[in-house]
């Protein structure tokens, strides 16, 4: 099968154009192919090989919760351990939640927070810290241990307590309990030990349909244990043979099997079938997803995506002690996934079942989609279009507890609005009347935002609705006291 692997990724990469790809493949605890494909930078000739080092993105969730499986295996605390006896200043929006949740609670993505809660604060400058904090602000999506919702920053907050009962920074945990132990001396819970490396995959992007050097690169560390690592193909081998292992590697038992099975136990739903008769449900352990093929094997999986110029993935098939895992430094478009579904087909039933690439590429549409607001409606002004009321109107601060002051400023072309701890400046571009449109940055950003003041009676704003703070779970900003009206 091994020997078909070359050309499998170099096929993939002709027909998607992404720049690079590094492949591992692992059976019956042996490291059976490892090795690189394509270019580390557009425009340069240096090759990808087994030894490059690729921003993992979500990706390391399940390196995430194998290391606070150590932490568990030292039995000072549990998965059970609830965040209110491990970490006292962590708090959700609701006392329930807030006394009940736990760390399993947070890793299966299942406390009731926003999806993606705290992602849009990380894009506006926010730290850990803070962020992490700011959760308590978000009114619940849906109701505690009801459903599912991926959260970067609740799998965060679990992993730090962790790291705080261990008496030390997670990065540090991480390096201490996983990396260092199974020789992965490619990897780190650092961004800047990711740029300091001398062999990095460059993120790329696409702009117009072209492949791009990304204009702005990804900074993961504020959700360091949810989207922060980076690591080479072979050094990702060596953790898959761990997890293949139920925990030993070369012979050591160095993460007890009890304390990292629960990671593999089913403990969300994320995907409920249309037709449970016909379809299989997916779902969720600790930090990695658990499945079941047409057989009722076992399968770990996880994907990882930046927008910004990273995507991953790893599938495992603990029954069979076999494991292939792909990094891409490239805009998400399936591409890993791809490869590594091909590879599974081979392995299990000596053909490949279908043109896998075909198949996930649409599912990975909804990355070139708005996530929030209406789109290109924004990029233009309607031809009679209403002139908005004199800018003295609109000036002053709005705030909320969750994004904290918004300031409305005068600017050297009209109107900005300064967002984010250090007041980033985004200048505002009139829509109609009270509605203006301006441009988000980050990971989450995509199309121009739309914003729409409410004029009180006295004929000022008193307040603003915003449709990509909206899609972060709190887009009503209202005029403070005191402030300019």
């Amino acid at each position: 099968m091994v020997d078909r692997l070359p050309a499998l990724a170099q096929e993939i990469l002709a027909r998607t154009g992404v720049p690079g790809m590094a492949v591992a493949v692992v059976f019956h605890d042996a490291v059976t192919f490892v090795g690189g494909f394509g270019v580390r930078e557009l425009g340069g000739n240096e090759q990808v090989d087994g030894d490059t080092v690729f921003q993992l993105a979500s990706l390391s969730k399940p390196l995430a919760s194998t290391v606070v499986s150590a932490v568990v295996g030292d039995g000072a605390l549990g998965w059970n351990s609830r965040l209110a006896d491990v970490d006292s200043g962590f708090a959700l929006h609701d006392s329930w939640p807030t006394q009940d949740v736990t760390l399993a609670d947070l890793f299966a993505h299942r406390s009731g927070l926003h999806e993606h809660a705290g992602d849009l604060l990380e894009d506006l400058g926010f730290g850990r810290d803070e962020i992490l904090h700011r959760l308590r602000f978000l009114a619940p999506e849906y109701s505690f241990r009801s459903g599912y919702r991926y959260t970067n920053f609740g799998l965060t907050a679990a992993a730090v307590a962790a790291a705080g009962v261990a008496g030390m920074s997670w990065e540090d945990l991480s390096e201490d309990r996983l990396y260092r132990p199974l020789g992965m001396t490619r990897t780190s819970s650092r961004f800047a030990d990711y740029l300091a490396r001398d062999n990095l995959a460059v993120p790329h992007v696409r702009v117009d349909g072209a492949w791009t050097v990304t204009p702005e690169q990804r900074d993961p560390d504020a959700q360091s244990p949810a989207g922060g690592v980076s690591s080479s193909a072979s050094d990702l081998a060596r953790w898959a043979r761990l997890q293949l292992g139920q925990g030993m590697f070369d012979g050591q038992q160095l993460i007890p099997a009890e304390a990292l099975a629960p990671t593999h136990v089913p403990q969300a739903v994320n995907h409920v079938p249309a037709d449970p008769a016909t379809e299989r449900a997916g779902f969720y352990g600790l930090g990695i997803g658990v499945g079941y093929d047409e057989f009722g094997a076992v399968r770990w999986s996880h994907s990882g995506a930046f927008s910004l110029g990273a995507a991953t993935a790893v599938y495992l098939l603990p029954g069979s002690g076999f494991g292939v895992l792909a990094l891409t430094n490239g805009y998400p478009i399936g591409a890993p996934e791809a490869l590594c579904l091909t590879v599974l087909d081979l392995a299990q039933h000596g053909e490949v079942a279908r043109d896998w690439l075909a198949t996930v590429t649409p599912g990975f549409a909804t990355f070139q989609e708005p996530q929030y607001g209406t789109g290109t409606a924004w990029d233009s002004q309607p031809a009679s279009a209403t002139p908005a009321l004199a800018a003295d109107a609109y000036v002053g601060t709005y705030r909320n507890d969750y994004y904290g002051d918004a300031e409305i400023i005068h600017a050297d072309d009209g109107l900005a609005l300064c967002l984010g701890p250090n007041a980033r400046e985004f200048p505002l571009a009139h829509y109609d009347r009270d509605t203006f449109s301006w441009q988000p940055p980050g990971e989450n950003a995509s199309v121009r935002s739309g914003l729409a003041f409410t004029v009180g009676a006295a004929g000022a704003a008193v307040g603003f609705d915003d449709e990509y703070l909206a899609s972060g779970g709190a887009g009503t900003l209202t005029r403070a006291e005191g402030a300019e009206r």
